[in-house]
Order: structure tokens, then C-alpha cells, then sequence
């Protein structure tokens, strides 16, 4: 890994889980910056953020007048973290889910991969806690249908827990995906794959989350549903368009 790190939170209500996800990443990466991305939570998470970025330089927290999706937040932070000059960008859950303790292990795949992909489904990773049997479902099948369409070899499609070089978010350029739930995940690493990004999967375990009530919806999973057989018919038809292919500089910050 080149660069420093900044581990991107997008928050909504995580007010009970925030605190204990920071201690753990520091505790794991110290040399990381930590990014809040705060939806306006009324139970006062970006007020919480906000002491921690009083105290430490490399703390920093992005307010958003309302919550607006998880991909847009996504978005709007990596675009920060961008500005700020973070060479390494890492996307995870502020609930928990995503084991801070994996950290390392998805930060090392960047040695000698652009996109890194914390994977529930290769050889070592997995679930933790107890996870009702509807779930892992949706998770396995919406990764293997997606990867059927859109032919991604990755195993796991649809998990958030991802590293990015800053070249290969520049090629991706995120800012152009348009999908607002879980499907943004697989919408990034299809327009990771297209632009030529070298993709890693590392195994990671998947944990229930904390605190607080999980935000996936049936609404969430329908749009994901919808918009990836969309596609898989229009590449069917024709070819997709080629993105810009990813820059291989050497002299990298």
C-alpha cells in the first residue's frame, strides 16, 4: 500500500455504534484517517463526529443537509477524501458490521491491486453473529446473479467493506453511478472491472451490526434486482461501452 488511509463512514443514526468503530480502527491502524459522512442524523452521530475532529487533525466529517442513500453518501465522501489528497480510500460500515480488525488484510491486497474486496464468500471469510437464513439468501444470490449478467468473477458483488487506490477511483470515477442502495455496490465494481482495475478479494467475516436496526429494505433489494438484469439484457444485445482504462504511474503519492 502506497499512500496514507482514510477509512470512509457514511452515518445515519449510528450514534451508539460510532464511538466504538473509531476506537477499533485506531486501535488496529493508527496511521489512518478516519471520514464521517453524516446524513443529518437526528440522534446527533455528526455532532459526535464533530468532538472527534476538534481533537485530531486527521479526523473528518462531512454533514449532508438530510439522508439521501447510501451511495450518494459514499460518493460525496470519496470526493472529500479525494480533496484532502488520501491516496488509499476505504469504504466500510460505521455499525460494525465490518470488522475494523480486517483492516490490514484488505489494505496489504492494494500491494499489488488497485480495488480491494473484502469477501464473505471466498476460502476464510464468512458471517459472524446469527444471521437470519433470508439474508446470507439475498447476499449469495444477489453476488451470483449479478456476476452471471454482468460477468464479474469476484464471489461476493454486493459487500461494502472495499479499498481503492486514488487512480483507480479516478478511473471509476464515482460520481457517474447512479444506483442509491445495495446495488451501488455492484454498480462500482462493474465499472471497477470495465475500466481495467486489478481486483482483489480478501476474506473478511461479516458481522451483525452493533447497534440499532438494519436499513436494508425490500425496496433496496427490488432496485438492485431491477437494474442488474437491465443491464445484463442491454450487454446481450451489445457490448458495454469501455471506460477510460486505469493509470499504471509508477510515481504515486
Amino acid at each position: 500500500m502506497n499512500g496514507r488511509a482514510v477509512v470512509v463512514l457514511p452515518t445515519y443514526n449510528e450514534a451508539e455504534n460510532l464511538p466504538r468503530m473509531v476506537s477499533r480502527i485506531q486501535a488496529v491502524l493508527p496511521e489512518a484517517a478516519i471520514l464521517v459522512v453524516d446524513d443529518a442524523s437526528p440522534d446527533g452521530t455528526g455532532r459526535i463526529a464533530d468532538r472527534y475532529a476538534s481533537a485530531d487533525p486527521a479526523f473528518h466529517v462531512l454533514h449532508r443537509p438530510g439522508k439521501g442513500g447510501l451511495g450518494p453518501a459514499y460518493i460525496a465522501g470519496f470526493a472529500r477524501a479525494r480533496e484532502l489528497g488520501y491516496r488509499v480510500i476505504v469504504q466500510s460500515d460505521a455499525d460494525g458490521s465490518h470488522r475494523p480488525e480486517d483492516l490490514p488484510v484488505l489494505l496489504a491486497a492494494l500491494d499489488t491491486a488497485d480495488v480491494a474486496v473484502g469477501s464473505r464468500w471466498v476460502p476464510g471469510g464468512g458471517l459472524g453473529g446469527h444471521w437470519p437464513w433470508y439474508r446470507k439468501r439475498i447476499s449469495r444470490v444477489g453476488s451470483r446473479y449479478a456476476g452471471t449478467l454482468l460477468k464479474l468473477p469476484q464471489k461476493d458483488i454486493t459487500g461494502g467493506f472495499r479499498a481503492f487506490t486514488a487512480d483507480a477511483l479516478d478511473a471509476i470515477r464515482p460520481g457517474l453511478v447512479t444506483s442509491r442502495g445495495y446495488c451501488f455496490q455492484i454498480e462500482m465494481l462493474d465499472r471497477a472491472a470495465r475500466s481495467g482495475c486489478r481486483i482483489a478479494e480478501v476474506p473478511i467475516t461479516f458481522d451483525d451490526r452493533m447497534h440499532g436496526v438494519s436499513k436494508m429494505s425490500p425496496r433496496i433489494v427490488f432496485e438492485a434486482f431491477r437494474r442488474v438484469t437491465a443491464w445484463g439484457l442491454a450487454r446481450a444485445f451489445r457490448r458495454p461501452k469501455p471506460l477510460p482504462q486505469i493509470s499504471r504511474s509508477e510515481a504515486r503519492a
